[in-house]
């Protein structure tokens, strides 16, 4: 072989090896930013996480026909109020289930919010539409929307919506009696009772700081059981926002799926908070029940 080719031969191969070494190089630098990348997801993963211990139902399980109990001791709480036989807490605890509103009711009462939200809305993150007295969040302040916006709610609201509202309303309501052995007929809707949207804007008012821990019992002293039906999908509509129950031994959440209620007695011994909504728009209705008749309220109707 003449010195020629053999100089050859050796510059190809240096070319060669620079060429496998410029790749491999850049194999390293993409599984290094793979890396940093898979890092970076797990930290956040993490951090939202980071005050849930346990999950008692995520998003994508089905909670059907049967609602899933976790019963948790009475507080005294009940003991601080008159009692009501057949229908004050004897039994305590929290439920889930996604057999009592379909999907498509929630998209069709998440499309009611939306229309009713958009006619005013929150400065901060934090925005409620109460169908029963009214009141919508409208800056810093609440306006009362039927009078408001006299002229516009015939273009807002159907006496379809209003229907489903109230049919819903008794399901749910029939599902706490049962899953509490409750007299249905002693149970009794009680405000607040409200649609909520909840999004990452910054809180401007104390209204809008939604993420505090709180007591329904010591805050309403009528409510004697909570509900919340989720409006939107954790995980695909928003992150953050899961209701969390702090208990003294760990913190537990239920991920939010459109169609899914959760309800639970509103005692201490359901002690709970909402996450702070990362990104997206939370949608929900609390429906609010109470045993004492003189907190009773009257579903919605068009005016």
């Amino acid at each position: 072989m003449s010195h020629c080719a053999c100089v050859s031969c050796r510059g190809n191969a240096l070319r060669q090896g620079s060429a496998w070494r410029g790749s491999r190089g850049l194999v390293a630098l993409l599984l290094f930013a793979v890396s940093v990348c898979g890092a970076a997801v797990w930290l956040y993963v993490t951090f939202l996480d980071s005050d849930v211990t346990e999950t008692l139902v995520r998003q994508g399980e089905l909670v059907s026909p049967r609602p899933r109990f976790f019963p948790v001791q009475c507080s005294e709480d009940y003991d601080n109020h008159k009692r009501y036989p057949g229908c004050t807490p004897q039994r305590c605890g929290r439920a889930v289930t996604d057999s009592v509103v379909t999907r498509e009711e929630a998209q069709v009462l998440r499309r009611l919010a939306e229309r009713g939200l958009s006619l005013a809305g929150s400065d901060g993150g934090a925005s409620i539409l109460d169908l029963h007295s009214g009141a919508l969040s409208m800056g810093k302040q609440f306006v009362n929307i039927y009078r408001y916006f006299v002229d516009q709610i015939g273009d807002v609201f159907t006496q379809e919506d209003f229907q489903l509202y109230r049919n819903v309303r008794e399901r749910i309501q029939a599902a706490i009696a049962e899953a509490f052995g409750l007299d249905r007929t002693l149970l009794y809707l009680t405000k607040p009772t409200f649609f909520s949207r909840i999004n990452s804007t910054l809180a401007k008012t104390q209204h809008d700081e939604y993420w505090h821990p709180h007591i329904d019992k010591v805050t309403y002293g009528s409510f004697d059981y909570t509900s919340l039906l989720y409006l939107s999908d954790y995980g695909s509509d928003f992150t953050g926002g899961r209701f969390i129950f702090m208990d003294q031994n760990a913190n537990r959440t239920v991920e939010p799926r459109a169609g899914r209620v959760s309800f639970f007695s509103s005692g201490t011994e359901n002690l709970h908070r909402v996450e702070k909504v990362a990104w997206g728009t939370r949608y929900a209705i609390t429906v609010s029940f109470t045993c004492d008749p003189a907190h009773a309220i009257s579903d919605p109707a068009m005016p």
